[in-house]
């Protein structure tokens, strides 16, 4: 194990290196040239009190967790999920994005549909190709078994934007796709569609540190606790995603 990077050290230096991969819209990409999104914001927030400017690497994704161990930057963003393998290599912090299912409905169905269950015998859709198209089965068995009777219809599309004209267009009652996705769609047109939150499990993400640097993780847990506090997170969400994440302050356990 290679020896701590301190708060002190990153102090002295005056900027903290963050890994991300630059076409990630809307967590970190380029706007101008400029890597701009919710990552950024949230980072400058973050170190603000630190006294040190976040200076982003541009990092491909399949190489990122690699470059952080080789101590190319210090830690990871660009929406990091938890899983059982990346966390025996690293340490992450509480939860700072949710990319968990979500359904997209219409804002005049918002009352009538809160859950997957209010949509039974109800059509709805899903993009081909993706993982929750091949979950659908799973899904519908659980409507079936809540309220007698599953959902309505599965309409396969081709894209995601296919599946909310067929929304506009009444021929579906809900899209199903992750959060983030689904954020950015209400965000480009307020007041038309609700958002239904984790209708199936979680999957969230953290940030990525390496294991020796306690002390940094300490920080950046004590940021985001702070920041979800004042509010000042969901704000940011809000921002950049178009719905706020209800999320826990606690790392989740992989089975």
């Amino acid at each position: 194990m290679a020896a701590e990077r301190t708060l002190a050290a990153i102090k002295a230096d005056g900027v903290i290196k963050i890994g991300v991969e630059g076409v990630f819209a809307p967590f970190s990409y380029r706007e101008n040239g400029v890597i701009v999104g919710y990552d950024v914001d949230l980072a400058e927030m973050m170190f603000k009190d630190l006294g040190v400017k976040p200076e982003f690497v541009d990092t491909q994704w399949s190489g990122i967790v690699p470059a952080l161990l080789s101590s190319k930057f210090d830690i990871i963003m660009s929406s990091l999920s938890y899983t059982k393998e990346r966390m025996q290599k690293v340490n992450f912090s509480i939860p700072y994005a949710d990319s968990s299912l979500a359904m997209l409905v219409r804002a005049a169905d918002e009352g009538t549909i809160k859950s997957f269950d209010d949509m039974s015998g109800k059509p709805i859709a899903i993009k081909a190709g993706t993982p929750e198209e091949a979950s659908m089965p799973k899904f519908n068995e659980q409507v079936e078994k809540a309220k007698g009777n599953g959902f309505g219809e599965v309409k396969v599309f081709d894209s995601e934007p296919m599946s909310i004209l067929a929304l506009n267009q009444g021929t579906v009652d809900g899209v199903i796709s992750n959060m983030t996705n689904l954020g950015l769609v209400i965000k480009n047109a307020p007041g038309k569609y609700a958002l239904v939150q984790k209708v199936a499990g979680s999957s969230l993400a953290g940030i990525g540190i390496r294991k020796e640097d306690e002390e940094l993780r300490k920080y950046i847990d004590e940021q985001l606790l702070a920041a979800t506090k004042s509010g000042k997170l969901m704000e940011l969400q809000t921002k950049w995603f178009g719905v706020a994440f209800d999320m826990p302050t606690t790392v989740p356990v992989m089975e």
